[in-house]
């Protein structure tokens, strides 16, 4: 719980946090957040590190000197790029055997058949659109390892959206973060950073619900 309590605090005012790791670390800053992106975007378990908040909080400190924009950005790259082909190769390693039982209720080769033809259809702009959505660009390259997409094709697609994501997020940052306004109410930009994103993956989520409640309602219009 109190680990809980101290991330919560890091992700609201990871402005002032990262002002003091900047005066306690110096350069290793960068490592540290390389660090950070690499295990936000490579790791399936740590979904719940800041992504946008900490690349919007690094262009705002950048803006005042505090930072150098032309260090972060190609470090943040080559995070989000390595850990996005950690993960990717992850899921291609451990995903066909992960999903190899015929009767499990989540892990099966059904599944694993659908997500592949998923990716056949909808992959290239799913590695894209995924980059915005946290918690979902953990899990979408892990998905497109499990599901065998092309890893040119997502190599490809993922350097896109990693330059992208880490360009808008720094430079939005670095134009509007050091505002009056911003500045004062920087837990609730950070707040909006974090949910708005993932609002249109909620209403996909609730869309796709409510049609598997309708066809176990109605199996036979599956006919």
């Amino acid at each position: 719980m109190e680990f809980l309590q101290h991330l919560i605090d890091f992700v609201l005012h990871i402005d002032r946090h990262l002002v003091d790791l900047c005066a306690m670390y110096g350069m290793w800053i960068y490592a540290i957040l390389f660090l950070i992106v690499f295990c936000e975007t490579g790791l399936v378990v740590t979904p719940f590190l800041p992504g946008d908040s900490l690349l919007f909080a690094i262009g705002s400190l950048a803006a005042i000197g505090a930072m150098h924009v032309e260090y972060a950005i190609p470090l943040l790259l080559c995070a989000v790029l390595a850990g996005d082909n950690t993960n990717y190769w992850i899921g291609r390693k451990i995903g066909p055997k992960v999903f190899s039982q015929e009767k499990s209720r989540f892990f099966n080769k059904e599944h694993l058949e659908r997500t592949h033809r998923f990716y056949d259809r909808h992959g290239r702009i799913t590695v894209i659109l995924a980059r915005f959505l946290p918690i979902i660009r953990t899990f979408a390259p892990f998905v497109a390892g499990i599901g065998r997409m092309a890893y040119q094709t997502f190599l490809l697609f993922s350097i896109i959206g990693a330059l992208l994501w880490v360009n808008l997020f720094v430079f939005i940052g670095y134009f509007l973060g050091n505002i009056p306004f911003i500045k004062q109410n920087f837990s609730i930009v950070v707040i909006a950073l974090v949910l708005i994103p993932g609002i249109p993956a909620l209403i996909e989520f609730v869309r796709l619900l409510l049609e598997r409640r309708n066809k176990s309602k109605n199996p036979q219009a599956n006919r």
